[in-house]
């Protein structure tokens, strides 16, 4: 049973996770909580324990006098997104990078129709395709490829950098756009758990597009052909191509493509027996740092949509449309999917991919990370609203996950000693230290 954290003077640490809410950035989630530790009770013996420790190594005394409980997280959520976010505290910290390995469950939802150049609804548009054609049982059918062991290319307009540039970088000059090649990633499930028929949903493009130099390199980037682009900005004109001859970057053929050459320029999943010729580009995932950063991959997450569901199915997680997507003249349909994926997966990338296989464009418009390794909303996240009812709320759950942690691990919690003990430990600590700086001293002038 849990003790109450003004009793305790015990130093907690671990792991716990957080339901991260839309519109905060994975960092800005750590900030939050920092500010509630700092002045919780439950985090006191920590901050005392680990001043006292800086005060024997001799740290500044400024840096002792601003010190905040440890915090990192273990796979970052772009602001669109919601969902899991595991979040470390002090020794925890160093548990965090076993959480990037780990497999993770998502839920999106894919919006046809339209590429932006950062795949998902908060972007740019880059291009526009037909959607009239993209039906269920078309989706359906091409997901199949995106299931397994697969290759897949980051999202390019992530911070990838090649030859120390960023990938976005190379479509803004609108020059010559490096071969991003493809790396292996596994995808366990992939389904499609609702169909959002055009008018039955608040999903919708971005108002804002690019234009000009950054639009020809953007589409280079995105593998999209000039006459392929201007034919499908044409509405109500047949396309000009094939579903084989979708997408070859930076050229436009007279003759008809092979479908081994398509696949190959797809900027996301490929089957493994087509893609194993392409060399893979050793890259660590976004989410791969335990700690502030980039992400995609986890890309943005996120939770509602109203509006009537032709085909609604059992416990589909509410997404909502970013504020970023209005109600426009153009009407796409969107798919809702549900998916397990292996760490390095990006999600903005297979609604990218699919868009392709459909012989159409799309783009995330939502995302939701429902499970990353043990934790899985509902079950054993703590909400983000709990902080918001106050410190009675979230302090004894914080407290309960990091117990349940710590006994998992085999750690034994520390106990805070009181004011004269550590004084007294404290003398004897330096004692031994400056008898070791003596006995190092005297061997080096014995050496001499």
């Amino acid at each position: 049973m849990a003790s109450s954290p003004k009793e305790s003077q015990k130093v907690l640490e671990g792991i716990f996770a957080i339901n991260k809410p839309q519109w905060a950035s994975s960092a800005g989630v750590l900030r939050d909580l920092q500010t509630h530790f700092d002045k919780s009770t439950l985090f006191a013996p920590w901050l005392t324990h680990t001043k006292r420790a800086m005060e024997l190594s001799n740290s500044k005394k400024k840096h002792i006098q601003n010190l905040k409980v440890k915090l990192g997280h273990g796979g970052t959520l772009d602001p669109l997104a919601t969902g899991v976010l595991i979040v470390g505290v002090g020794r925890g910290t160093k548990c965090l990078s076993r959480f990037l390995e780990c497999t993770k469950s998502y839920e999106c939802v894919v919006l046809f129709g339209a590429a932006t150049d950062s795949y998902d609804a908060v972007g740019k548009i880059v291009s526009k395709g037909e959607y009239q054609h993209v039906t269920k049982e078309l989706v359906e059918e091409k997901l199949a490829q995106f299931r397994g062991k697969i290759m897949q290319k980051p999202s390019v307009f992530s911070a990838l950098k090649v030859d120390g540039k960023k990938m976005y970088e190379y479509a803004r000059a609108g020059g010559d756009i490096p071969e991003v090649p493809a790396r292996p990633v596994e995808v366990e499930k992939l389904e499609l758990v609702e169909w959002l028929e055009p008018g039955s949903h608040e999903f919708a493009w971005p108002k804002e597009e690019i234009d000009g130099t950054e639009k020809v390199g953007a589409e280079r980037l995105l593998g999209i052909r000039q006459k392929d682009a201007d034919v499908a900005a044409s509405r109500g004109k047949k396309r000009s191509r094939s579903p084989e001859d979708a997408l070859v970057t930076g050229e436009d053929p007279v003759s008809k493509k092979s479908k081994d050459d398509s696949e190959h320029s797809m900027s996301g999943a490929l089957p493994v027996e087509i893609a194993s010729t392409e060399a893979c580009l050793e890259e660590a995932p976004v989410e791969a740092t335990p700690t502030e950063g980039p992400a995609d991959e986890a890309p943005p997450e996120a939770s509602s949509a109203d509006g009537k569901k032709t085909e609604p199915t059992e416990d589909v997680q509410p997404i909502e449309p970013s504020p970023a997507q209005t109600s426009s003249p153009p009407n796409p349909p969107a798919a809702r999917l549900r998916m397990t994926v292996t760490s390095g997966f990006y999600v903005r990338s297979l609604c990218h991919d699919l868009g392709i296989a459909c012989n159409s464009l799309g783009l995330m418009s939502a995302l939701i990370r429902t499970r990353q390794g043990d934790y899985e909303l509902e079950k054993n996240v703590l909400e983000y609203s709990d902080l918001e009812a106050g410190i009675d709320t979230w302090e004894p759950k914080v407290q309960k996950h990091l117990e349940e942690f710590m006994e998992k691990e085999g750690w034994e919690a520390e106990e805070v000693l009181d004011e004269e003990e550590w004084k007294e430990k404290a003398k004897e600590q330096r004692r031994d230290n400056d008898r070791n700086k003596s006995y190092r001293g005297g061997r080096k002038q014995w050496r001499r």
